[in-house]
């Protein structure tokens, strides 16, 4: 089987390979659902706990009935639209929606990098990338030997 390399941080890249828009959209989506479970989790970009709250903070949170962890959910927003915003036949990015949303998210990443990838959320794209490759791989061969894409 042909050697494919994945390329992981804000977006998730495959090299040497071309595969169809949608394909690579499924694979984002993946990769940003396992990102936002981390989150939700309270887990930090290597699958630890993440940092504490400033204690102003956590007392202010806690007495909205938020709870004290940093799992970026005083309201939600910053999360919900934290979504995959580009994709291409080798890459899909994700970004915040609205610029609020972004300077937010810019100033949180000040503190702690949230919205990179974990071991465990490379594991999970590797698995779907894996998957998917197995998919299209027989189409791929006769494809080619009809003198299709190349």
């Amino acid at each position: 089987m042909a050697s494919v390399r994945i390329y992981q941080k804000k977006e998730a890249r495959l090299a040497r390979l071309n595969i169809k828009q949608a394909q690579m959209f499924k694979i984002g989506n993946v990769g940003l659902a396992s990102v936002k479970n981390r989150l939700s989790a309270a887990q930090g970009p290597n699958d630890g706990a993440a940092k504490p709250l400033s204690r102003y903070y956590a007392i202010r949170k806690t007495k909205m009935g938020k709870g004290n962890r940093r799992d970026l959910m005083l309201t939600g927003n910053m999360l919900r639209n934290f979504q995959v915003r580009s994709v291409s036949e080798n890459k899909a990015k994700a970004s915040n929606s609205t610029r609020k949303d972004r300077i937010k998210a810019w100033i949180t990443s000040k503190i702690e990098p949230w919205a990179v990838f974990s071991p465990k959320n490379r594991q999970v794209v590797h698995q779907t990338a894996q998957q998917l490759l197995a998919e299209i791989a027989p189409r791929m061969v006769i494809e080619r030997s009809l003198g299709g894409k190349q």
